[in-house]
């Protein structure tokens, strides 16, 4: 009964707004935050299961448990096991292989983990069964043009730490916590390729927020799992995540990745080289480091005034006690002159960050100018008639483009509010 009514309000759906859909995103995503942001927990959560995409009925996709984790240990947050949905490819893409790992941001403390392990971000028992395939998940040619046939796995993600964690610290934290995230990453890849990845002529690792994190990470690893002759790729979305100061001058997300890393003991997992030569090792968990030692081709999805990282590494709570920011942080249209100036300040760490990359011949980049967070898992902002463009070519275009070498993409969008092709979530609507 329950999907039967989600599935209505899907087909409802279909006769939204521009307007329409970015309150509706700002209304799921403000639900995601009171479910499962709390104290020290940046935890978002902009890809799990909603009915906020409309989705064909053959396009929602059970939940498959992870067959063989409890038995070698690799268990989400509570010490359930971990688990994905998997849609088989057809026709010509029958050989081909999709992965997106779902967002949800990282717990780094004991008291944040705790809270975690009891929501769909730590515990396999409070996932929803059955989620829909949109965006570039799709099956849909008029949605998803390049990877509609291909076989789609949604990786779904229970461990807090973009699955790079290790178990060392557990007993430190005397609360029956489980840092297993590299071992589920493992687990998952295994089975994957028993069950037909191993035969893969293309594959692709996408991810979005903390998974276009995951996707960093572990991109040269599944290269590495591949026979050479394969085409692989990485793909992250809104996974580009700053180390800059906030507008009271603290280094509040280097603090946070700090407590992650030290928490859940993630340098076997980021790169060996830049571990042992940074002074602070946990500083290798930002993208901009963890990129210069990437050989796999990879395409970075990211909007220039991505609305996360606003609210949380460049105004978070405690940096704005009198509220001046309030407005601003909800929606970029009620931003006034003077920090419309600090967000382009922004923007432009963003592109600096970006300025080696640019350089890598066989990186792609879409960075366009909306106050968006993860743009390739909603039909709408992936591929439609009103999705963003840079240069008349959606999301999903310019990352086919790139993928299949048809052409150079390194688009990056002029500042806001040039840009009216953007899809600017509005959180003061709800």
């Amino acid at each position: 009964m329950a999907t039967n009514l989600r599935i209505r309000f899907l087909v409802w759906l279909r006769r939204w707004s521009k307007r329409d859909w970015a309150i509706a995103i700002a209304v799921f995503t403000i639900t995601i935050f009171v479910l499962t942001f709390t104290i020290n927990s940046f935890s978002d959560d902009p890809d799990s299961p909603s009915p906020v995409d409309a989705t064909a009925d053959d396009d929602v996709v059970d939940l498959t448990f992870l067959r063989n984790a409890k038995s070698r240990g690799a268990l989400c947050l509570d010490g359930s096991v971990p688990g994905y949905h998997f849609k088989k490819g057809f026709g010509s893409g029958s050989e081909n292989w999709l992965l997106h790992v779902e967002g949800g941001g990282w717990c780094a403390n004991r008291e944040s983990c705790s809270f975690r392990a009891k929501t769909q971000l730590g515990s396999l028992n409070y996932m929803t069964r059955r989620v829909p395939f949109s965006g570039i998940l799709s099956s849909d040619p008029s949605q998803n043009p390049d990877f509609f046939n291909w076989n789609k796995v949604k990786l779904r993600y229970c461990d807090g730490a973009s699955f790079a964690g290790h178990p060392e610290t557990e007993l430190k934290t005397g609360n029956n916590l489980f840092f297993r995230g590299q071992l589920i990453w493992e687990e998952l890849m295994d089975e994957l390729l028993s069950i037909g990845m191993s035969r893969a002529k293309q594959a692709l690792l996408s991810g979005c927020s903390a998974g276009g994190l995951a996707a960093l990470i572990h991109c040269d690893d599944f290269r590495k799992l591949l026979p050479k002759d394969v085409v692989v790729k990485c793909l992250a979305d809104a996974g580009f995540f700053l180390d800059e100061k906030d507008v009271v001058g603290n280094y509040t997300m280097r603090s946070f990745y700090h407590d992650v890393f030290t928490l859940q003991s993630l340098a076997k997992s980021l790169p060996k080289e830049c571990v042992e030569k940074m002074e602070e090792p946990s500083e290798c968990l930002f993208p901009h480091e963890i990129i210069k030692h990437i050989k796999t081709p990879v395409f970075l999805v990211n909007p220039a005034y991505d609305w996360w990282q606003i609210q949380n590494v460049l105004i978070p709570d405690t940096s704005d006690p009198h509220g001046y920011w309030q407005k601003c942080r909800q929606s970029i249209l009620k931003c006034n002159p003077r920090q419309i100036e600090i967000l382009h300040g922004f923007r432009n760490s963003l592109l600096k960050g970006l300025s080696d990359f640019q350089k890598n011949k066989d990186g792609g980049m879409f960075i366009n100018s909306c106050f968006a967070h993860c743009q390739t898992w909603l039909t709408e902002t992936w591929h439609s008639p009103n999705s963003p463009r840079l240069n008349n070519k959606s999301i999903a275009e310019s990352v086919g483009d790139w993928y299949f070498n048809k052409r150079v993409v390194k688009q990056v969008d002029c500042p806001y509010p040039c840009d009216p092709t953007c899809i600017h979530v509005d959180f003061s609507q709800t």
